[in-house]
């Protein structure tokens, strides 16, 4: 992904009114907090139902699946909806035609955006409902340097892991007239093979090998793992690693997808 000094000024500014656009439109930003609290505290509620009576589940302890459940919400939220829809909101009301007249490629345009609301509607968010979460509900995570290091690195890996394939499920909306059903398909598949419902571990053994042979993978289970300190560090680097083969992969897989989907477009009007 080869960007000069000038193209490389373009992408912040685009960033930059990603972000002044998560502020302007806040009544959004804060149903979303309002819905992943909610959704927090209900995933928390019913797994303490799970495990009542219960010393572990398949090698999760209820303290481990407390943390497991804070950084499932830390990872998801980095990046939402609201980022989602920005792109296939371009295809559906033909705005993405004005992005062919600029000088700027349509992926990394669209990545400089996301990353650019995930400052606000990500970090804030994590910072806010993670921190109501220590608080109210006990939630602790490891406090090892190195192990918070990958985590770091793994979490951010697994924002570019999400967006390839969020982009690429957004690109499909150039042969639909809708993106909804494609939203929540994406939606229901990433998070059943990511381990964002359930750890993979609690698959059984033949979908477990599916899921982690897939790049879901590395958008929860990954990151979840590094911070719980169910890797070593040769191990975590590994995972690390083969979220950085992913997102390569799925990077060029995006690339040749828009170059195919562009030809879907008909221009109406002189």
């Amino acid at each position: 992904m080869k960007v000069s000094v000038a193209s490389f000024k373009k992408y912040i500014t685009l960033a930059l009114c990603s972000m002044q656009n998560t502020l302007a439109y806040r009544l959004s930003f804060i149903l979303n907090f309002l819905a992943s609290f909610i959704g927090l505290i209900a995933m928390y509620c019913l797994w303490q139902a799970v495990y009542t009576g219960r010393d572990q589940l398949s090698g999760f302890t209820w303290e481990q699946m407390q943390a497991y459940l804070l950084v499932t919400f830390f990872v998801n939220s980095m990046l939402s909806y609201y980022s989602e829809s920005s792109i296939s909101g371009k295809i559906i009301d033909g705005s993405v035609m004005m992005d062919l007249l600029r000088p700027i490629q349509f992926q990394k345009a669209r990545l400089a955006e996301t990353l650019g609301s995930c400052v606000l509607e990500g970090l804030l968010s994590c910072i806010l409902i993670g921190t109501a979460a220590v608080f109210t509900l006990g939630i602790s995570l490891p406090q090892d340097g190195v192990g918070m290091l990958q985590f770091g690195i793994s979490m951010l890996s697994s924002i570019f892991v999400k967006f390839c394939i969020v982009y690429m499920s957004a690109l499909l909306c150039f042969w639909t007239t809708s993106s909804f059903g494609i939203y929540w398909a994406r939606t229901s598949i990433t998070n059943l093979l990511s381990g964002a419902l359930v750890p993979l571990t609690f698959f059984p053994g033949w979908l477990e090998s599916l899921a982690m042979a897939l790049p879901f993978q590395g958008i929860v289970n990954t990151p979840v793992r590094i911070a719980l300190g169910m890797t070593g560090r040769a191990e975590a680097w590994q995972m690390i690693g083969v979220q950085w083969i992913w997102i390569i992969l799925l990077w060029l897989l995006g690339r040749w997808l828009w170059s195919r989907a562009v030809r879907q477009i008909t221009i109406h009007g002189g």
